[in-house]
């Protein structure tokens, strides 16, 4: 099990930036809710369980993800003194490893010391199994920022597994068209991906709709992430001499597939889209071979470029000082600590199973629209018994019946150079 540290996030930060003075003293309560009404306002001792990839495959996204959580709560303790509210949010933050088992024990822990509602984890291969054997049996409501694989909106999870990050079902449409417009429709794409929850979705929805549009693809060339040489599925991958290629993988084990795609003497890395898990910021990280996708193309979940929210954001993120520079999914972690926070205000509560009820009733239409500049006026209107419309950092919250946004933006990229540079973003909503 990794590390975890518990964080009583004091806001001076924030202080500067909203503009807001940080008041209130946190009383304790005993009762099963955490809640003390004083005044008509409950007063509750918030508690959210952060389960980021400390080390592992997606060791780095957790900087920035784990910065943006404390951000939230930063954002989120100011506010309920600016509403005159003693409620507090506390973090519980721990590595997952990115592995299944180290993050079901992550969040067993935090569980056990408090949390009634978790941020994360973020690979898919670990939400699936916290979300079905221990948020569904806890009843503690998971709010993934990062987790993308199609299965998860089937999951049997009795309502308790969210996602700020969009479904696959949808990256994958994107990705079809980018290639489309790129390589043409009846070009023959060859595909290949990690075999896992999330190489397996995404290569698998973006297959359906290339070839849905007129396109061939060859594979998917799904391969084992733990093997020790992929000169075997290098060979398979750039047989035929294909138009093109998508392959969707992590850091590890992309690092010994790209070398053995480079040995082929066949592999042109300017002819790959990827996706998300290879999308480096600020660029290819030294284990990944330049041959293998320097000159790739991709597309990651985004924060939308063109909101006062998202300017708002990165010049709150900025001013917090730090060298945790902003990553694919940091916005979407803050949106998930902020729904966590906001739902529990909703319910008067902090049991998981009054806050899974409040999840959706906060995030979706109908009610005012807010974001988390306006967090104190939210979590006023709520304590007054209005409903509201969260408006997150990484754009609309609207979740749909399995708990999944139902639209989302994406950035398209290339690598230049080595370095990550980002070209126009797309918008795609479900049914497009």
């Amino acid at each position: 099990m990794g590390s975890r540290k518990l964080l009583t996030v004091a806001g001076a930060i924030m202080a500067l930036s909203l503009g807001v003075v940080a008041c209130g003293d946190d009383d304790e309560d005993e009762g099963g809710s955490g809640a003390e009404v004083e005044g008509g306002t409950a007063a509750l001792d918030i508690n959210v369980g952060v389960l980021v990839p400390q080390t592992g495959d997606l060791s780095q996204f957790a900087p920035p993800g784990e910065k943006a959580a404390e951000l939230a709560a930063e954002v989120a303790n100011e506010a309920f003194g600016e509403a005159a509210s003693d409620s507090t949010v506390t973090l519980a933050v721990t590595d997952t490893q990115t592995n299944a088992a180290a993050a079901q024990t992550a969040a067993e822990d935090v569980i056990a010391d408090g949390a009634s509602c978790l941020a994360g984890p973020w690979a898919s291969d670990e939400t699936i199994p916290v979300g079905r054997a221990v948020a569904a049996r806890q009843q503690v409501p998971l709010i993934s920022p990062s987790s993308t694989s199609p299965a998860i909106s089937e999951l049997p999870d009795d309502g308790f597994v969210f996602r700020t990050a969009p479904s696959d079902a949808l990256q994958g449409q994107v990705l079809a068209d980018a290639v489309g417009e790129q390589f043409g429709t009846d070009a023959t794409i060859s595909l290949a991906a990690r075999n896992d929850a999330y190489g397996e979705g995404i290569i698998t929805e973006f297959q359906a709709a290339f070839e849905e549009a007129g396109g061939t693809t060859t594979g998917p060339v799904l391969y084992d992430v733990d093997a020790s040489t992929y000169d075997s599925e290098a060979d398979q991958i750039v047989e035929g001499d294909p138009d093109g290629y998508v392959i969707i993988d992590f850091e590890d084990p992309y690092t010994k597939v790209g070398a053995a795609l480079a040995r082929t003497g066949s592999f042109d890395p300017t002819t790959l889209y990827t996706a998300d898990g290879l999308a480096f910021d600020p660029e290819i990280p030294s284990s990944i071979p330049a041959e293998a996708l320097d000159g790739a193309f991709g597309t990651r979940p985004a924060t939308p470029d063109d909101t006062d929210t998202a300017a708002s954001f990165d010049e709150l993120y900025t001013s917090a000082g730090g060298e945790k520079e902003r990553g694919t999914f940091d916005a979407q972690n803050f949106d998930a600590v902020s729904l966590c926070v906001l739902a529990a205000v909703a319910a008067g509560s902090t049991e998981g199973v009054d806050i899974q009820a409040q999840i959706q009733n906060v995030a979706n239409a109908p009610g005012d629209q807010y974001d988390y500049t306006q967090m104190a006026d939210a979590i006023t209107a709520l304590q007054e018994g209005e409903d509201i419309d969260f408006q997150g950092v990484s754009g609309s919250l609207d979740l749909d019946d399995n708990g999944d946004p139902i639209s989302a933006v994406y950035d398209t990229y290339e690598y230049v150079n080595g370095k990550l540079e980002l070209g126009e973003q797309v918008a795609k909503e479900s049914g497009e």
